[in-house]
């Protein structure tokens, strides 16, 4: 199951249709939102209120027996409480995009919405051993306005990838928000370097677990 934390539609379409291209054939992928909660998660508040509705959610779905979950978001909410509930593989965007990114490159940058986020994200960077390679960015556009993607949303992704690459020195990008969920492949056609979806990077590792599960089983 993969769970976009926040309730706005555009950014859990974009995350099924991602989730639906990159799994195999054999993989059934069940992507779904909170039927109340924030918006857009974008402060601390927002995660807060994000954070009890997500695990009404995952409790909801216990009797259907899912194989794994992924968050659908790079704040990174409610895993140590989901794994606790569940006893299967739970994968965030964050830990996944990360762990991809250090494969590819020595030096990265986390391309991210709205500046409020940066501070999260870097906290998050020192719980994953990532501080030292990483630098973070935020292209200064609300979540809602990345999954819609006008002129203006565009020109600023760029902007921001561009700055990491030719200030920060960065090998490889990270997207990290749900809102920037399929922009990858574009990215990476235009720059010349790996672009990681995080939400992609989630799902295929949670994926990869499931799989590994069932041979040690």
């Amino acid at each position: 199951m993969v769970i976009n934390p926040n309730i706005n539609p555009t950014v859990t379409q974009r995350v099924r249709q991602v989730a639906e291209a990159i799994v195999t054939p054999e993989t059934s992928v069940t992507v779904v939102n909170p039927a109340e909660g924030p918006f857009s998660i974008e402060t601390m508040e927002h995660r807060d209120a994000a954070v009890p509705q997500v695990l009404d959610l995952v409790r909801r779905t216990l009797n259907n027996r899912f194989n794994a979950y992924v968050f659908a978001c790079f704040d990174d909410i409610a895993l140590f409480e989901t794994r606790e509930m569940t006893g299967v593989p739970v994968v965030g965007t964050c830990e996944a995009g990360i762990a991809a990114a250090r494969t590819m490159a020595a030096r990265f940058s986390i391309i991210t919405t709205v500046h409020s986020a940066v501070p999260g994200i870097h906290r998050l960077l020192a719980r994953y051993g990532a501080a030292d390679i990483c630098t973070v960015r935020a292209a200064g556009i609300g979540v809602a306005a990345a999954a819609g993607g006008d002129s203006d949303t565009e020109r600023r992704i760029l902007s921001a990838v561009r700055e990491a690459v030719d200030q920060d020195g960065a090998k490889a990008i990270l997207l990290g928000s749900g809102g920037l969920t399929g922009r990858a492949n574009d990215l990476e056609q235009q720059f010349g370097i790996p672009v990681i979806d995080g939400v992609a990077a989630a799902i295929k590792m949670a994926e990869g677990l499931v799989y590994l599960r069932s041979q040690i089983l």
